[in-house]
């Protein structure tokens, strides 16, 4: 069973580009310190059912997915009451 985790961070190939890509996505574990995965590794591991991960924007929480693309993969938040877009939306990680 997938265990719920939030992204709380993301890196992009470009920051300032809303259409770039997200390179890595990342957040806090319960013992404060921080973890950090390639956007391939998130991928595989909602795949194999290791984690489901979620975040939050707008005051409100959504689950991420994966959104098929006949180059390549990517994730993005299920669609939501906000018109903001919750990955893209989160602070560069460290």
């Amino acid at each position: 069973m997938a265990t719920n985790v939030q992204i709380m961070c993301i890196n992009k190939t470009n920051r300032l580009s809303r259409h770039e890509r997200i390179s890595h996505v990342g957040g806090t574990n319960a013992d404060g310190s921080r973890w950090k995965l390639t956007e391939d590794a998130a991928i595989a591991g909602i795949r194999a059912d290791t984690w489901k991960f979620w975040t939050a924007g707008g005051g409100k929480s959504t689950w991420v997915i994966i959104m098929k693309h006949p180059i390549r993969d990517y994730l993005k938040t299920e669609a939501d009451t906000t018109t903001q877009d919750n990955l893209l939306s989160l602070p560069e990680c460290p």
